[in-house]
């Protein structure tokens, strides 16, 4: 019954431009018209991480609420957390439309967005008086006119302070001219000094994630590990959307520029995830992103290092039930494999995908 409506919302949205299709889902969220999915929590899901309990290790990446509207609902689809933004400190428009361009072919989507928003006061507002039903982060970002952008970092901090359960600082989104340059070590260094004194300044003392892009080299990684290692960060999401349009069925793909996620961006991301494994050690926590719609996708990337992983184009295609069945196909790898949690698993394909050239590949069948 889950897929049909699955099926049923994703035809109706596909009649419609892809940003107005989002639109509309956000709308019906804050409506209630998407039902939850009842969650009985399996305890063999549950992660302690970074000085906070999820329920489970699945996400809703950012990107999809950006102006924090419906966290909550989000969280009773059964998420265990939810990302919310990019917020910049002032309400940015973004790059021309039109700029999400589905690929179907592909279980794909390129974005151009530019860090659309309304701003930290906006979002503020938003999150007033809304309980939320799971853990909460910010993933804050600079405005594309910003004098100062790492300045726009700290004051996301400052803002968000009393309200976030993690932050994460976006430094990897390609749509905003010169952000993915914040990646360079003396950009990094200067960036997470400031970001993390803002933070030690404030109580309580809400965890700081990175994210990175997946288009970088190994001494790349290298510099960003040292850099991560040497700066009381406490942890890192890989990655974000990809520049590459390898191994790309849909021939628009080519047509258009901006970020590729989905299926294609799976086994790039996985790689990144796995070399940064070997290079920062089993303790340091690592969120892991890109490809992600089943559960067979999301304990993969648990194997190669990840302790949780985030979605967000999987839910484009997947539909607002793909949540409980991922959590549903987590709970039956547990039983199969007879662990006694979900995380036994991880790290145990780390070697074999850090050994592997970058590329695309579709994933499991699903």
């Amino acid at each position: 019954m889950s897929r049909l409506f699955d099926g049923i919302a994703r035809k109706a949205l596909f009649t419609f431009d892809p940003e107005v299709a989002h639109g509309l889902s956000i709308a019906a969220l804050k409506s209630g018209l998407v039902p939850g999915c009842r969650n009985d929590g399996d305890p063999r899901l549950a992660i302690e991480l970074a000085g906070l309990t999820f329920p489970n290790p699945l996400g809703m990446a950012a990107g999809y609420d950006k102006n924090a509207e419906v966290a909550g609902p989000l969280a009773r689809l059964g998420f265990g957390f939810v990302e919310v933004g990019t917020v910049t400190p002032r309400l940015q428009e973004g790059n021309p439309k039109p700029r999400i361009f589905r690929l179907p072919e592909d279980r794909a989507v390129i974005n151009r967005l530019g860090f659309n928003n309304r701003g930290h006061e906006a979002a503020l507002g938003n999150l007033a008086g809304h309980a939320q039903a799971g853990l909460l982060g910010i993933n804050i970002g600079a405005n594309k006119d910003a004098e100062d952008r790492i300045g726009d970092y700290v004051t996301g901090i400052g803002a968000f302070s009393e309200v976030a359960d993690y932050f994460t600082i976006n430094v990897s989104s390609p749509n905003t001219p010169g952000l993915r340059n914040l990646q360079s070590r003396t950009a990094l260094g200067e960036l997470l000094g400031r970001v993390l004194s803002e933070r030690a300044a404030r109580a309580p003392q809400t965890p700081v994630f990175l994210k990175i892009a997946p288009d970088l080299a190994d001494a790349d990684l290298d510099d960003i590990a040292e850099e991560c290692l040497s700066h009381p960060l406490d942890g890192l999401i890989i990655s974000n959307t990809t520049l590459s349009r390898e191994g790309l069925s849909d021939k628009r793909a080519n047509a258009e520029t901006g970020g590729l996620s989905g299926r294609p961006l799976f086994l790039r991301s996985t790689i990144v995830l796995a070399k940064m494994r070997q290079r920062l050690g089993k303790a340091v926590p690592l969120i892991g992103v890109g490809g992600i719609d089943s559960a067979e996708t999301a304990a993969e990337k648990i194997r190669a290092g990840a302790d949780l992983v985030q979605l967000y184009t999987g839910f484009i295609y997947g539909g607002p039930m793909l949540p409980s069945r991922i959590l549903k196909g987590l709970s039956k790898i547990c039983d199969d494999e007879q662990i006694a949690r979900l995380g036994d698993i991880r790290d145990s394909r780390t070697e074999h995908y850090a050994s592997l050239p970058s590329g695309a590949w579709t994933g499991p069948n699903t």
